[in-house]
């Protein structure tokens, strides 16, 4: 669900809202109460729920240790003759 900015044109109260994208835009001002709110355009906010996403499935995983798997390799040396 997107999370977006406005501001009042009145009071100049700044603020931001959860809305679903269908939503209608918002007039009143929770401040001064004049329908004088304007949304900004800015880079939306959204919050991921459920499994699936990194903060869920992968944030808390332990890490591999790369150079533990580089030495478990094996080399081969060229023979003499």
């Amino acid at each position: 669900m997107p999370i977006y900015e406005y501001e009042c044109k009145s009071c100049c109260h700044h603020f931001e809202v959860m809305q679903k994208i269908s939503d209608e835009k918002l007039k009143v001002c929770p401040e001064c109460h004049q329908e004088s709110l304007n949304r900004l355009i800015s880079a939306s906010g959204f919050q991921l729920k459920g499994s699936g996403w990194y903060v869920t499935d992968f944030k808390d995983k332990p890490k591999k240790n790369v150079s533990e798997s580089a030495v478990s390799g094996t080399s081969h040396k060229a023979d003499d003759k």
